[in-house]
């Protein structure tokens, strides 16, 4: 279909930066499990899931027989409906059993961030009052078994499932991964076994007891300051938004979707696992966190149609020294999302790695998360150059400091409102009301501009903006342009303060193999280029860039280090 009969493509309202998705496909009144019941009937032989690292190969029968088998098992732990559960782990076939099983009956999964410690931990657990908690042995550095024995030493002497631990009053389930045992934790395979005939039979019971409104998922958010939000999302949210995703990519039972992306995060759970499940599509996860050499190998070895990533996960891919050596002929579309993508990098995915119809989608964990999505058949400038276009029955708009909204093509805070915002923060009413207004529309916090046709660009963060010498600079423009110079392989460009100006620019880059850059050399660059106030007065050459597990650059964490290097205090504000 071309892209001007595609039902979506609406322009904005009246002049003004504001537009309705296409509403002409019905959204899907279903909650996960039957989204789940929908596909096995339907593909049961099929394959489903691979995890090469772990040697699994499920087909869609295979997986659902799993799935019932945890429910029931968790069922038989006294687990009920409403009760909150944990899930600390990378990506293993475990968790993505977890994630249906828990859904089966009616459990609200708790997603921990694999790179959490003591504190995180604690607080994600106690915040919402976790019952149970699956989690894996360990992960790269992290020895969660020992950072949980560690908040929860009454673990050494309690029974499996009687855990009374002083830091974690709601913990009382513990349940790992792996065949090695510890004290006072089942195994994942024991709660498998509780499965009993009369268990797996009581399953549809519990399941008709669910709406696709009930909350069934709860997510942290990563802020810069504070402690993390608990983005509370329901089914609705969340197959609705995995559906609408591969709907964009063209997606049917035919496509191979390699999932490199973490399960905890929306990327993973929802437009990958929830996304190929509404269509039948096989999920094959490369590795328990990313690597390129191992998701190069996967795309080539299991004939991915699909690949997902954050822009550096695709820099890494693009860069590693073997690239040459895979075949990429299956390959046709997915999706670079997560953080801003770089026109450059953009354009060599689209001619080396054959993904010819790949797509830019933009959202954040609290709108399930898509709310913007580029179509396979977009133009590639308006693909390399946009986020696309809003998806359907949601709808957004731009607005200035005083909540108007603007004309078209004008910067101002992107709003979002439909199906997909979530439910709150769990237990937080007051940042939840800071972020969701009366009328619906949820805050995101990020600059965007609305074109005449329709299509959105993120420009940065409200708090991200530089104010230097009373000039309004965004980072965002600046990276781009950096991009263009052939040694700069990532860069992030953040204000400092100054005595002068208020605010002055940094640039913090990672260069291309070779020679890197000088810093004279990068201002040289853009003198002449781009206006003066926008010329980093501060250029680093770094080996990396400190990011999220989600590939997300961490900004004030950049911005801490050089207040600290230049001997700089913050401006006082009144």
């Amino acid at each position: 279909m071309n892209v001007a009969a595609r039902p979506h493509s609406l322009k904005p309202i009246g002049g003004v930066s504001h537009v309705r998705g296409d509403t002409s496909v019905p959204p899907l009144e279903l909650t996960i499990p039957q989204l789940l019941a929908r596909t096995v009937e339907a593909q049961g032989p099929r394959e489903a899931a691979v995890f090469p690292q772990q040697g699994i190969r499920q087909s869609w029968q295979e997986l659902s027989r799993d799935v019932d088998r945890l429910a029931a098992g968790l069922a038989a732990l006294g687990l009920e409906k409403g009760d909150r559960i944990g899930i600390w782990s990378p990506n293993r076939w475990e968790w993505l059993v977890t994630q249906f099983a828990t859904a089966r009956i009616g459990l609200i999964l708790v997603n921990i961030n694999p790179a959490y410690r003591l504190y995180e931990l604690e607080y994600a657990l106690n915040k919402v009052g976790c019952r149970a908690l699956v989690l894996a042995a360990s992960f790269k550095t992290s020895d969660y078994l020992g950072m949980l024995g560690e908040l929860a030493p009454e673990l050494a002497t309690c029974a499996p499932g009687q855990l009374k631990a002083a830091k974690l009053p709601h913990l009382t389930t513990v349940i790992r991964m792996g065949e090695e045992r510890s004290p006072g934790m089942f195994n994942f395979a024991d709660v498998l076994a509780m499965a009993t005939p009369a268990g797996i039979a009581a399953l549809d019971a519990a399941t008709a007891t669910l709406a696709p409104a009930d909350p069934i998922n709860i997510q942290f958010t990563s802020g810069t300051t504070g402690a993390p939000k608990g983005a509370t999302l329901t089914h609705r949210n969340i197959v609705n938004n995995g559906s609408f995703v591969t709907a964009t990519m063209d997606f049917t039972h035919e496509d191979r979707l390699a999932i490199p992306v973490p399960l905890y995060h929306c990327f993973g759970m929802v437009m990958g696992t929830l996304g190929c499940v509404s269509k039948g599509a096989a999920m094959v996860f490369p590795s328990e966190g990313f690597d390129p050499l191992a998701t190069l190998k996967a795309v080539t070895a299991e004939k991915c149609t699909g690949l997902y990533g954050v822009p550096t996960m695709f820099v890494a891919m693009l860069d590693h020294p073997d690239f040459a050596s895979f075949d990429f002929a299956s390959l046709r579309t997915g999706i670079m999302a997560g953080s801003p993508c770089p026109v450059e990098v953009m354009k060599k995915v689209v001619s080396k790695m054959n993904m010819r119809e790949v797509t830019i989608a933009y959202g954040m964990t609290e709108t399930s998360p898509v709310s913007f999505q580029s179509h396979t058949d977009d133009p590639l400038d308006r693909r390399v150059s946009t986020v696309g276009r809003v998806h359907p029955h949601v709808e957004v708009k731009v607005v200035d400091d005083k909540g108007r909204t603007v004309a078209v093509g004008e910067r101002g805070e992107l709003c979002t409102r439909g199906y997909s915002v979530m439910q709150g923060y769990w237990g937080d009413p007051e940042r939840t009301a800071e972020a969701l207004d009366a009328d619906g529309w949820m805050h995101t916090g990020d600059l965007a501009t609305i074109d005449a046709d329709g299509y959105g660009n993120i420009v940065g963060r409200v708090k991200d903006m530089v104010i230097r010498g009373g000039e309004n600079v965004y980072p965002r423009e600046i990276e781009e342009f950096l991009y263009r110079h052939p040694m700069v392989r990532e860069v992030q460009v953040f204000g400092v303060p100054d005595d002068r100006y208020g605010e002055e620019i940094c640039a913090w880059i990672v260069a291309a193999p070779g020679e890197p850059p000088t810093e004279e050399e990068i201002r040289d660059f853009c003198k002449g280029q781009i206006a003066h106030y926008k010329i980093p007065r501060y250029v680093r050459i770094r080996a990396a860039l400190p990011m999220t597990v989600t590939g997300k650059a961490q900004k004030f964490l950049m911005r801490e280090e050089m207040i600290s290097e230049l001997g700089l205090t913050e401006a006082k504000t009144a």
